[in-house]
């Protein structure tokens, strides 16, 4: 059973859990459905524009973990100030580190990584998190654009899982690394 903790934005607010599985992505490469996929339930609000995630919300699912889904970054539309208090709350919230079990890092896995995602992705190395990078939106490329997207713009990752939150492809593979990684 998922059942909703609470929402935060700063450090004081963040509950105190632990096996913390955090899901950080670009604005819009479907973080939110991928979310509710592996739930299988609506947990995270999925909209037509990208940005609608602005706190860091927090889920217990089933006494085992923590799910934290965060707010998308790289969003164009957001003020200076916006921005900052985004890298402020992030910040924050990975200073947390010694909770945080695994950093699920979705991409598109029709473009690969954007500067903002290479950003991200040296952000996590930099705190020593153990990750996983999730191509997402794998129901929109044919079987020979998947594999020529594998071997182009995935060829030196060991640890990518290739899904459709949309299709619920490899969501269950995603789910058992998960339970893994949390033990």
């Amino acid at each position: 059973m998922i059942r909703f903790i609470c929402s935060a934005t700063s450090r004081n607010d963040f509950p105190d859990t632990c096996n913390e599985v955090v899901f950080v992505g670009r604005s819009n490469v479907g973080k939110s459905s991928l979310i509710n996929a592996l739930y299988n339930q609506k947990l995270a609000y999925v909209g037509k524009t990208p940005g609608k995630t602005k706190l860091v919300n927090f889920f217990d699912v089933d006494g085992i973990y923590t799910a934290v889904d965060v707010p998308g970054y790289g969003y164009a539309r957001r003020s200076m100030e916006e921005t900052i208090a985004f890298g402020r709350m992030m910040e924050d919230y990975f200073s947390r580190g010694d909770r945080i079990r695994l950093v699920i890092m979705i991409v598109d896995g029709k473009i690969g990584f954007t500067k903002d995602d290479l950003d991200m992705k040296e952000f996590i190395e930099d705190k020593g998190l153990d990750h996983v990078i999730v191509a997402n939106k794998i129901d929109k490329l044919s079987n020979n654009q998947l594999m020529n997207n594998k071997h182009r713009l995935f060829k030196d990752l060991t640890n990518v899982i290739y899904v459709s939150a949309l299709k619920k492809k490899n969501i269950e593979q995603l789910k058992q690394l998960i339970l893994e990684s949390v033990k």
